[in-house]
């Protein structure tokens, strides 16, 4: 993992819930993942077994069919403080990858990143803390592929207590992270005040 990574679960955290603000309301907030969903809960319906990793190629597409989660994908670059840029917070239908990392379906961690919220409701990752282990996520590649992932864990992490290592570190097999703003809103402490990352690997392609 290189340090520049370091900052990347800051760019992410950045999230201060304009709808909730607006709405005057910390009771409206995204789901949270159960203990159950966690690593240390043990493997569930999680399944070791892998496919081949790709070749690379761009993601142009993302679903999450078991929370209705079906948008296009932009590609993010780093901010001028070596920090994870976000996607546009107007579109609240955008996923973000980062570009110069791991494609999705190919050898590596691949990194998604999306918006909970914006001054207008809930955008394209409010529901990611409803997944569960063996839930899916798949992913439409530029070269007519689509990369279909199982979710292995879904864990939400304190912004002081982001473990880069852990969700930005390299893998031996396709690996995807798909991050989002969450563990809790205060308005007083300047919105989220943390990230909540589903973890997947790679199972088939289609």
């Amino acid at each position: 993992m290189s340090g520049r990574s370091k900052g990347w679960g800051i760019a992410v955290a950045v999230c201060v819930g304009l709808w909730l603000v607006q709405n005057g309301s910390e009771d409206v907030t995204p789901p949270v993942p159960s203990a159950a969903q966690a690593f240390a809960a043990g493997p569930a319906v999680h399944t070791d077994a892998a496919a081949d990793p790709l070749p690379p190629s761009e993601p142009v597409r993302l679903r999450i069919p078991e929370t209705g989660v079906d948008a296009p994908v932009t590609g993010l670059g780093l901010a001028a403080n070596g920090s994870l840029d976000v996607p546009p917070a107007a579109d609240r239908n955008l996923a973000g990858w980062y570009e110069d990392g791991t494609t999705p379906g190919a050898k590596g961690t691949a990194i998604v990143a999306g918006h909970v919220d914006n001054a207008e409701g809930p955008a394209v990752f409010y529901t990611l803390g409803a997944l569960k282990k063996g839930h899916r996520i798949e992913v439409d590649r530029r070269d007519g592929r689509t990369a279909v992932f199982t979710v292995d864990a879904v864990e939400v992490y304190a912004n002081k207590d982001f473990p880069d290592a852990k969700v930005y570190g390299e893998a031996d097999r396709a690996e995807i992270r798909v991050i989002t703003c969450g563990g809790g809103f205060s308005e007083k402490a300047g919105g989220y005040q943390g990230n909540v990352v589903a973890f997947g690997h790679l199972i088939g392609v289609r």
